[in-house]
């Protein structure tokens, strides 16, 4: 009689977020509170407007989740979106994501473009990395259709906590490959980039850190070390320059090519101190980058609907967030 088959261990936890088992397969199924869930399901595409949105999905790698306003605009800009999660957790079409990108569609407006990442440890970095620069690349490809639904020299690229990271390098991956190839993107010009709440670190703790009581939900120490650990290549620490481009590792930030850059810093961030530390570094170099700092909130805020819609705090930022990144998006 065969034996039955050994249970699988656990070889890693993020509590609430995440299990690795001692096969590789991983679990992500939510155990951390109900009232959370909502947040965490998946927004359906629609072809019929919806709230004067129709969300489109073009399959493929990666793929890509089209907010399109409706009646359609004359010439908007693109916002070509990564979402957050340490790299290891979320997924593009989350009521989290949804609430606040289809807020940046109708207020702005432009035209969303949400892009479905790999997650680590599965696909560790640079998988991410490679992911978001093809998704810029799909978007070239599909210039002819889309030269007349937007305007194809007004890309901005924009995420949020590794998203936000996404930034930087997919930024200096555009200017590299336009320099080895002039005209290499064609029709189209990332005009901008919008860093929310990077998660820039260093191996050594910061300053900001070390406040326990900025904890939430959406970044706490263990997440913050966990799934950088799980998310970078094998062997390495937090001083890589995908997570610390400020660092000695990193290439001479003088050398990359950038668009203007817009970093978003809240007061209660766990890696605030980092994140400025990001922004002085480039500064320094010669890039042009401003900073827009929020008071009295923490990391990836106007991600929680219920506190966006229920806390006046909340709301009041998301709203001051919302109006930053259309002035920003408008100067450029």
């Amino acid at each position: 009689m065969a034996s039955p088959p050994a249970a699988k261990r656990v070889t890693d936890e993020v509590s609430g977020w995440l299990r690795v088992f001692d096969d590789g397969s991983v679990d992500r199924t939510w155990t951390g509170p109900s009232e959370a869930l909502p947040l965490l399901s998946s927004v359906p595409a629609h072809s019929s407007p919806v709230d004067g949105l129709s969300l489109v999905d073009l399959p493929g790698f990666p793929t890509l989740r089209f907010y399109l306003p409706s009646p359609p605009l004359l010439n908007p800009p693109i916002l070509l979106h990564f979402h957050g999660g340490g790299f290891c957790i979320s997924n593009f079409s989350w009521l989290m994501y949804h609430q606040f990108y289809s807020r940046l569609a109708r207020s702005l407006p432009c035209i969303v473009v949400s892009v479905d990442l790999p997650l680590a440890p599965e696909h560790r970095l640079p998988a991410a990395y490679h992911a978001a620069f093809q998704a810029l690349l799909r978007i070239r490809d599909a210039s002819p259709l889309l030269s007349s639904l937007a305007d194809l020299t007004r890309v901005f690229l924009i995420g949020d906590s590794s998203g936000a990271n996404i930034v930087h390098e997919l930024a200096a991956m555009v200017g590299r490959a336009e320099e080895n190839e002039p005209g290499f993107w064609g029709p189209v010009k990332v005009s901008g980039g919008v860093a929310i709440h990077p998660g820039f670190v260093r191996s050594t703790r910061s300053a900001s850190e070390t406040h326990l009581e900025w904890q939430t939900p959406f970044l706490t120490l263990d997440m913050l070390d966990k799934f950088l650990e799980l998310g970078l290549p094998e062997g390495q620490g937090k001083d890589h320059p995908y997570t610390c481009p400020m660092g000695v590792a990193a290439p001479p930030m003088e050398e990359l090519k950038m668009p203007p850059l817009m970093v978003v810093v809240a007061e209660k961030d766990l890696v605030r101190d980092t994140e400025m530390e990001y922004c002085e570094a480039m500064k320094k170099a010669g890039k042009e980058v401003e900073v827009f700092f929020q008071t009295d909130v923490g990391h990836s805020f106007y991600l929680n609907k219920f506190a966006v819609d229920g806390d006046e705090i909340t709301g009041k930022r998301t709203e001051e967030l919302i109006l930053a990144i259309k002035d920003f998006v408008d100067r450029h």
